[in-house]
């Protein structure tokens, strides 16, 4: 499985972006897809994911302004992000991995659920 980001760049604060991931390869052991960010000097953080089923979280701090879908016939999931702030400055990674729906919706993914990761693109907010 390989997990290719595209959408990313510089934006300005309020401004929107589009992340999408496209997604090759047997996804058959695979039942969520997930958005995990990075920014310089912090950790890892998950900031929103989505079970086949398209139950979803989001991180407290992008509730409300990101959504994250998914195109199963494309094998590609979407993180449309709006109202961005400088916050938002991060590399953002895509995975996919296999978790109960459950820990999906309370947000209880850990980076060793899972097992596929795209190589990150940088999301940068600044005027």
């Amino acid at each position: 499985v390989q997990l290719a980001e595209s959408g990313g760049g510089l934006v300005l604060p309020g401004g929107s972006l589009r992340l999408s991931c496209a997604a090759s390869g047997d996804l058959s052991r695979t039942n969520a897809m997930a958005w995990f960010r990075q920014s310089r000097g912090k950790s890892r953080e998950l900031v929103s994911g989505i079970s086949n089923g398209g139950s979803t979280y989001y991180a407290d701090s992008v509730k409300g302004r990101f959504t994250i879908s998914r195109d199963n016939a494309k094998k590609t999931v979407y993180l449309e992000m709006n109202s961005l702030t400088p916050e938002d400055t991060a590399t953002y990674f895509c995975t996919a991995g296999h978790t109960l729906a459950s820990r999906v919706r309370a947000g209880n993914i850990a980076d060793d659920d899972m097992d596929y990761w795209g190589k990150g693109i940088l999301v940068t907010v600044s005027a």
